[in-house]
């Protein structure tokens, strides 16, 4: 129901609609396929049942619950309820934050591939955006090229950045080493950092995400961090993101630039919402969610590499996507990668175009599905995509 997954395909922006006969599995929208801790939905009913729903201050119970849940999820301590913001969604909040650090028209450093709200929202916002590509080692491994990385700061001035941590679309984790580099040379050049860690409680088996803010005591200062509920609890249509700032004078910047537009405020059954997530049982059902999810990735990143000649992947280490790269696959088969996507879409694969996250032969496949609509969806590709 209200689902923009099924409901918007062949909208024109949005994937085609599959033919007659075949019914649509939703692979494209970074939503999931997975019914929300029942607990949210308490919470919510709970909260409906008082007939008032008038102006409102945030609970302390909500401060409560995100500090304990980032305590418990994520090592962090010291968090008081004074560091926590909220903010209409991430985006807004990276916006926010990056008006904070620069003036319209300046320079702001992104890794690509780069998530397509990242790219929009700084365009859009009248930012320029500069790209430090990230790489696969001989491990099939993305990585971070720090020279690169360096090279671009220093030629552009730059003075922002935002930094993908577990990265979308490649579904990287990084390591504690590779962010305390990467802080080492935003402190060098004294570039403040937007960390996005939205999919930071969604990491697959065997890995760990580390806190942006946690690697120095400099990195504290210059990073604001955020987070919500959304990615983790299929929440996004409730709205509501919440960042973590610890520098006094970011955060008060913040607080003011967040509040010119009048319109960033709290729902009050979205305040709820994440309370009723971030209880015991949402610890109990995001760790059984990552086993899941862990399952679908390792299934569909064994089934590329064992079925579909031409095209590859790196393993992802956490969020629920696939980035799958087809370049060798459409020079064979003498292709278009439009071609390719619309094959996937006639038959209800309603996959992703990569291009639309900075990628050139890429598709992005969303796996957040029960695995019996995983394996139904590679076998359609099999049959009907890349082996008809």
């Amino acid at each position: 129901m209200d689902a923009m997954a099924v409901d918007n395909l062949g909208n024109g922006w949005a994937p085609g609609a599959p033919m007659e006969g075949y019914d649509a599995i939703p692979m494209w929208v970074a939503d999931m396929n997975f019914p929300t801790v029942p607990t949210v939905c308490e919470y919510i009913i709970k909260r409906a049942s008082h007939p008032a729903f008038g102006y409102f201050e945030t609970r302390n119970e909500y401060y409560d619950a995100i500090i304990n849940w980032q305590g418990a999820r994520n090592g962090m301590s010291g968090i008081l309820p004074e560091n926590i913001g909220y903010e209409n969604g991430v985006l807004g909040g990276v916006l926010s934050a990056i008006g904070t650090f620069t003036s319209k028209g300046d320079n702001v450093l992104v890794h690509s591939p780069v998530y397509l709200g990242f790219s929009m929202s700084l365009k859009n916002a009248g930012y320029n955006i500069v790209t430090s590509p990230l790489y696969l080692d001989e491990n099939n491994i993305w990585r971070i090229d720090f020279d690169d990385m360096e090279k671009k700061i220093a030629e552009n001035n730059i003075h922002a950045a935002i930094f993908c941590s577990p990265h979308n679309p490649t579904g990287r984790v990084w390591e504690k080493w590779e962010i305390e580099r990467v802080m080492e040379i935003y402190k060098k050049y004294d570039v403040y950092v937007v960390s996005d860690e939205i999919w930071s409680d969604i990491i697959l088996t065997g890995h760990k995400h580390i806190p942006t803010q946690s690697v120095s005591e400099d990195a504290k200062n210059r990073t604001v961090a955020m987070y919500a509920p959304s990615k983790t609890f299929n929440l996004a249509g409730l709205i509501g993101a919440y960042h973590i700032v610890y520098n006094n004078r970011i955060r008060d910047r913040i607080k003011k630039e967040a509040s010119l537009s009048h319109y960033n405020s709290m729902n009050v059954l979205s305040m709820h919402a994440l309370i009723g997530a971030y209880q015991r049982e949402g610890h109990e059902w995001v760790d059984e969610l990552c086993s899941v999810i862990t399952h679908n990735i390792e299934y569909a990143y064994a089934y590329v590499g064992e079925n579909f000649k031409g095209v590859t992947a790196s393993m992802p280490q956490g969020t629920y996507m696939l980035f799958i790269d087809c370049k060798d696959w459409l020079e064979e088969h003498k292709m278009t990668l439009d071609e390719l996507l619309k094959r996937g879409w006639d038959v209800g694969v309603t996959w992703q175009d990569g291009r639309q996250h900075g990628g050139t032969t890429h598709i992005r496949l969303n796996l957040a599905l029960p695995l019996s609509r995983v394996k139904e969806a590679f076998d359609r590709m099999n049959k009907l995509v890349f082996n008809k």
